[in-house]
């Protein structure tokens, strides 16, 4: 099943302050600037397996970070900068129309850096209930807990998203319902385009403009969403990380979504969040609608620190156990200052750098023994 992983990172410089990344988004056809000046984001094409999956995305994170370090710049993998001065948005027509449409509340969205997870459409209405139902699973790679310097939750990127930015328009960025039909799914788009257009027509933008920067397709910022330009489903719920917890999370995902093509996919009714939802050879079992968003809730605020977010990605399949997420070691602190908030992105750019060299090592180390 072809997977493909699109990671954002902060863009620093040596001194730890937000910077453009230039050239770096000039690499190849996989690297590309973001909305926002200081953000890079790296995209992997679809790869059949985890093995070739990780060897592309390691391989062309290397290659990035030496460019970077020829031009005194370095990545950083945190959900949010955790505290700096504002950030310019590039101009951008798609982006002037969002704005005019979401008001003020757009900005959130500036300080947010995620991962987003490409998945080969196959059973499409099991895809993305199941994907629903795994919202929770942001949890396990939460990556900052500050925005503006203020702790607000284990996954501040989340918070700012779901209830900041599109807190007006909740259908177009928050958490849909389970699905009957792939045509519900596309009805539900279709209705969310003509909401957009209209609120866009009412703040006086033209039909033309907004027809020509915005289709179905692309009009929602969902955590789960249809990509027909790709073929994929995505899931864009997590926030950046280390390479190594993506690439675990990447691999337990496309796990499940695996096996869902080779067994029955049920959703529960009364379900209990101590023991609802599991996957096992028997089946795949989800919990109520309700219940997998508060479980996503409590993953967002308090991330694999709440005890039934972390029993029930255990019992849907993912190692827990396994993962050490970056907000965890960051917290502590009610308040963040701008200087030690550039101390924090050079500690885990310094992070990252490492982390990419363990997986290097790690791939050359298979390679010889598999000779």
């Amino acid at each position: 099943m072809n997977t493909s992983i699109e990671v954002e990172y902060w863009v620093i410089d040596t001194d730890g302050e937000l910077a453009s990344p230039g050239a770096l988004a000039d690499i190849s056809e996989q690297t590309e600037r973001e909305f926002v000046e200081p953000l890079f984001e790296l995209k992997t094409p679809p790869c059949e397996t985890m093995t070739e999956l990780r060897t592309t995305f390691v391989e062309q994170l290397d290659t990035v970070l030496s460019r970077a370090a020829a031009a005194d710049k370095r990545l950083v993998p945190l959900g949010t900068p955790i505290n700096c001065d504002s950030i310019d948005r590039r101009p951008d027509e798609r982006g002037r129309i969002q704005k005019a449409v979401i008001g003020e509340r757009f900005d959130y969205a500036k300080y947010c850096a995620g991962t987003h997870v490409h998945i080969e459409k196959r059973n499409v209405t099991d895809q993305l209930n199941t994907l629903i139902a795994l919202d929770a699973a942001l949890g396990l790679v939460n990556s900052s807990p500050y925005f503006h310097g203020e702790r607000i939750a284990n996954s501040a990127r989340a918070h700012c998203y779901r209830k900041e930015s599109y807190d007006e328009y909740p259908k177009h960025g928050q958490l849909w319902h389970y699905v009957e039909t792939v045509g519900e799914w596309r009805r539900r788009l279709e209705d969310r385009y003509d909401e957009f257009k209209r609120a866009a027509l009412e703040e006086g933008i033209d039909e033309s403009a907004v027809e020509e920067h915005f289709s179905p397709d692309d009009v929602v910022w969902t955590p789960v969403r249809l990509r027909d330009a790709m073929p994929t489903v995505e899931w864009r719920s997590p926030d950046t990380a280390l390479p190594s917890q993506v690439l675990r999370l990447t691999d337990e995902l496309e796990t499940v979504m695996e096996r869902l093509h080779h067994t029955n996919v049920e959703i529960e009714t009364d379900s209990d969040p101590r023991n609802t939802g599991h996957v096992s050879s028997d089946g795949i079992v989800l919990p109520e609608f309700d219940v997998a968003c508060d479980l996503a809730e409590a993953a967002i605020y308090d991330g694999l620190e709440s005890t039934d977010v972390a029993r029930y990605l255990g019992r849907m399949g993912f190692s827990v156990e396994e993962y050490h997420p970056l907000s965890t070691r960051i917290d502590g602190r009610q308040y963040v200052t701008t200087s030690d908030a550039r101390d924090v992105r050079l500690e885990y750019a310094s992070r990252l750098e490492e982390d990419v060299d363990e997986l290097v090592q790690s791939m050359n180390a298979d390679g010889e023994r598999g000779r």
